[in-house]
């Protein structure tokens, strides 16, 4: 299996399966000389465990990372040596078992075809190697990635949200940063957050799933990142968000609702601002334009499709070609979208880590 790698100057490249004996990756391209530990990775991975929440998958997995490689201890704490960090996330609670019964069987709405049609053989178990299992290594790459942010520009803020859960939105007058961490459900909007558990309760008692849409903001990314053509940041952006399981629609700013604007209301007009760079009156772009960055705030909203494994007995065939039913048993999430939210804002310091270094390497 090939493409498992992310980034250019920045690069990641995970490894492992859902049931095997461990995850991890390799990240290359960090700068020497910056201050890392398990303990700056590790609060990163604690968000997106499972087994945090009833409204979450409940096998339970404590993600604790391990730093094989690409740091050295001088007395003065651990740094970064500029060769290649190797994270270690061991497996502990894995029941394959579980998935005896669909060995056999291909999920609807999984990648189980898919997979079996392109290598002829896979792993049944949690779903091998496509598993969300996977972005475990991506969140604490993520981690690195913000490190080296921090070191190369100074103080960038990621954060993400879910803006809507099955069909119900949050009301974006009532949107509020503080909310995210004080709910399971990392939702902006108090009130609603306080209904979607409710919702959500009734789909997980139902066996069933519903799909949500997640958004990510980059505050601090200064003007000029990014390239005209094929190195466009919002297309690296739309790139790592759609590598993200369950993912079936990204959008940058106001998205597919600039369809339905004028040219005078998509405009995202200037007035004179400090130090010689404009002061924007809106940001229907995403912080994006032409494909580099303008100084103001990123935004990108990605869509979550509903999990495969669900109770409700579904129509299917075997890998023999034979029609069936199938009905998955086991432990999953209701709601994958809501454990997208810290692999999303991994994936956007990934991309901006690697332009951060590109725009370095290019312009000073």
């Amino acid at each position: 299996m090939s493409h498992n790698s992310f980034g250019h100057l920045f690069r990641m490249t995970t490894w492992g399966e859902s049931h095997g004996a461990a995850i991890g990756c390799v990240v290359d391209g960090s700068p020497p000389g910056i201050a890392l530990s398990e303990a700056d990775i590790q609060p990163f991975l604690d968000r997106r465990r499972p087994g945090t929440s009833r409204f979450v998958t409940q096998r339970r997995e404590p993600d604790r990372v391990k730093i094989l490689s690409g740091i050295f201890d001088e007395g003065a704490g651990a740094r970064t040596t500029g060769t290649p960090i190797s994270l270690l996330i061991e497996n502990e609670d894995a029941r394959s078992k579980d998935y005896g019964a669909i060995a056999e069987k291909f999920r609807p709405g999984h990648a189980d075809y898919t997979y079996q049609a392109k290598y002829g053989i896979r792993d049944y178990r949690g779903g091998g190697r496509q598993s969300a299992r996977e972005t475990a290594s991506r969140v604490a790459a993520g981690a690195v990635a913000r490190k080296v942010l921090a070191h190369v520009h100074g103080a960038i803020v990621i954060r993400g949200a879910v803006v809507q859960l099955g069909p119900h939105k949050i009301d974006r007058t009532r949107f509020d940063w503080a909310e995210v961490e004080k709910n399971p459900l990392w939702c902006p909007d108090a009130e609603a957050a306080a209904q979607w558990e409710d919702y959500l309760d009734a789909v997980r008692k139902a066996g069933s799933s519903i799909g949500a849409v997640i958004e990510i903001e980059a505050e601090g990314v200064p003007p000029g990142w990014g390239a005209p053509l094929y190195g466009k940041l919002d297309q690296d952006i739309a790139a790592a968000m759609m590598s993200i399981n369950a993912v079936k629609g990204v959008e940058i700013g106001d998205g597919f609702a600039t369809a339905a604007l004028s040219g005078e209301e998509n405009a995202d007009e200037m007035r004179a601002g400090a130090n010689g760079h404009p002061r924007y009156i809106c940001n229907h772009a995403g912080g994006i334009l032409g494909g580099i960055s303008t100084g103001q705030t990123i935004v990108a909203r990605f869509a979550v499709k509903p999990t495969s494994s669900i109770l409700s007995p579904r129509a299917t065939v075997t890998k023999g070609n034979v029609e069936t039913d199938i009905s998955t048993t086991g432990r999953h999430d209701p709601c994958v979208g809501i454990r997208a939210v810290p692999v999303g804002e991994a994936m956007m310091a990934l991309v901006l880590a690697d332009h951060a270094l590109r725009h370095r390497a290019q312009c000073g």
